[in-house]
């Protein structure tokens, strides 16, 4: 039984392969006589109960979705992250937990009743068969897609490496419909999709890590070295992780590393069972314990990402600037229930080096109506970085320079919504053979103008906010019989907020030409290409720049106030 526990505590990121049986022999270990007798009871009761129902019932059951149904409902009451995943699923868990699949490498989209190809990935079978986005896909292995979700086109698509599926595509280019045989192939996601050179000087590394998936400390460690390569006197690195919501925890020590020498003790795990608590250190010499380090963070950024900003934070190693982020201090872990499907569950809490744990929501107390809360202000603790700074517990990571993400035009939603960026990208494209590189790449004023006029005869109506609260406050004094004495008034205020299609494309110039100009690139440089020009207009970004740039600035906010 502890040569048992001792391999459950050594085991890094995900465990596989321990039986429900082992699980249920440990927990009733942990367990007493009382809290053993209520399992057993349960459990014949609810065998019972579904043989009856199988039985019995006036109409035919399916027994898989019932007890899934049943296994959700009770996982339900627990947290949003202890889920269980059935053989049907297990193929969408294991692309979460490896960023790998196999299929074509291709995104696809809905407009109507049609599907198009959506994102070609680089390198990809999609790529190397020739498909564009913007392309009309007209069946699949003979199978006509009308009909068919997004989802079960998926499953048409995705295969074991080295199979082929057949495509029946109309060129969006050409017009001309062909069938193209397609070899499928392992896709992997890049965890560092882009990293590049950047600044004033060019001589300062900029990284974006996606996910915490197997090896991204060691993409990103090799990433870091060919920028050097190219310029060994770098000034700092920007290390992007906006939007990444973690992943396997090994992999945030792995990327901890870099910028932290060997044994340096990064996250504590604590839960239930004392004897599974572990501290985990880094192993390995660090790339670079010296160079200034910004951490970009948003509320999105989670879990793994939460443990580098904040160990790097706790240990005064990096400014963390953005928005607070999600709070996810949660630990999980996967067993495996036979029949090819698996449980993944929370066992621990997880704490940075000074202490605190981030989890922001309190699972663990539940309102009277099953509702959660965050946890309040008064019971958040506080802690001292390395340098004697105040942190606090059970909010995320707080940035040193918050920096708040601006929320999208309701007209920018629109045209994205209904494709018409994507759209308009997919001709420009066709009419363009080449633009510069991606950073520099931007739309002339003709340019601008010419979609301008393209979407003219297009319906991209919508309501603003202000135009939303005006129809309930009408529809109020309507019901409430206020309405016939202030017509006049509800009629002049109407006027003057009614919005104007092209006033509202002028208002949002900036906006709408950067979205579109993101779309473009994607059709010439692929993600990275997107990634690398959205940086154009980035104000977290800019600042990270501005303080690597300012030495005595970036030293004063990692210094005891």
């Amino acid at each position: 039984m502890k040569a048992l526990i001792r391999k459950i505590k050594n085991a890094r990121g995900f465990i596989a392969g321990v039986g429900l049986t082992s699980i249920l022999f440990l927990s009733i270990q942990a367990a007493n006589t009382d809290s053993y007798f209520e399992i057993s009871k349960n459990l014949d009761i609810f065998a019972t109960l579904f043989k009856q129902l199988n039985t019995y019932y006036v109409d035919p059951i399916e027994p898989g979705k019932m007890v899934k149904t049943g296994i959700d409902a009770m996982l339900d009451d627990l947290d949003p992250y202890t889920n269980f995943i059935s053989e049907a699923d297990i193929e969408d868990y294991e692309f979460q937990v490896s960023g790998k699949y196999g299929g074509i490498g291709a995104t696809m989209h809905r407009k109507a009743d049609d599907i198009y190809v959506g994102d070609v990935y680089e390198n990809s079978p999609s790529q190397k068969a020739g498909l564009h986005p913007g392309d009309l896909i007209i069946s699949i292995d003979n199978q006509p897609l009308k009909g068919k979700s997004i989802d079960d086109i998926s499953v048409l698509l995705k295969g074991s490496p080295g199979t082929q599926v057949t495509l029946t595509i109309k060129d969006v280019y050409s017009g001309v419909i062909s069938p193209k045989i397609i070899t499928r192939g392992e896709i992997e996601l890049s965890s560092v999709p882009f990293a590049g050179l950047t600044g004033p000087q060019n001589n300062i590394a900029y990284a974006r890590l996606t996910q915490f998936t197997p090896a991204c400390g060691k993409h990103l460690r090799n990433a870091l070295d060919s920028l050097k390569k190219v310029q060994p006197n770098l000034k700092g690195v920007v290390l992007d992780l906006r939007n990444n919501p973690g992943g396997l925890l090994d992999e945030a020590v792995a990327v901890c590393n870099i910028f932290l020498e060997k044994g340096v003790p990064v996250v504590n795990t604590k839960g239930r069972m004392q004897d599974m608590d572990h501290t985990y250190s880094t192993r390995e010499a660090a790339w670079d314990t010296k160079i200034p380090l910004t951490v970009l963070v948003n509320h999105s950024s989670a879990s793994a990402s939460e443990i580098v900003a904040g160990t790097m934070q706790d240990l005064d190693r990096g400014v963390i600037i953005g928005e607070r982020s999600y709070g996810k201090g949660l630990v999980q872990n996967t067993v495996s229930l036979g029949y090819n499907s698996k449980l993944k569950l929370t066992i621990a809490k997880y704490y940075t080096p000074s202490g605190r744990c981030i989890q922001a929501i309190d699972y663990s107390h539940r309102n009277a109506d099953g509702s959660v809360g965050y946890v309040p202000d008064s019971l958040k603790k506080t802690f001292k970085t390395k340098n004697g700074r105040t942190v606090l517990s059970g909010g995320g990571v707080e940035p040193e320079v918050t920096i708040k993400d601006e929320l999208p035009s309701r007209l920018a939603v629109t045209l994205y919504t209904k494709n018409y960026l994507f759209d308009y990208a997919t001709e420009y494209k066709g009419k363009h053979a080449t633009i510069p590189d991606a950073f520099a790449f931007a739309l002339t004023e003709a340019d601008f103008e010419d979609f301008s006029k393209w979407l003219a005869n297009k319906d991209y109506s919508y309501k603003t906010e202000t135009e939303e609260t005006f129809d309930s406050l009408q529809a109020s004094a309507v019901r409430e019989k206020y309405y016939d004495a202030a017509k006049s008034e509800f009629a002049a205020l109407q006027a003057k907020i009614s919005h104007d299609k092209k006033q509202d494309l002028a208002k949002h110039k900036d906006e709408v030409k950067s979205l579109l100009e993101n779309e473009i690139v994607s059709r010439y440089y692929y993600l990275r290409g997107r990634i690398q020009q959205s940086l154009k207009d980035d104000k977290e970004f800019a600042k990270a720049l501005d303080l690597i740039n300012q030495p005595t600035q970036y030293q004063t906010l990692l210094t005891k106030k």
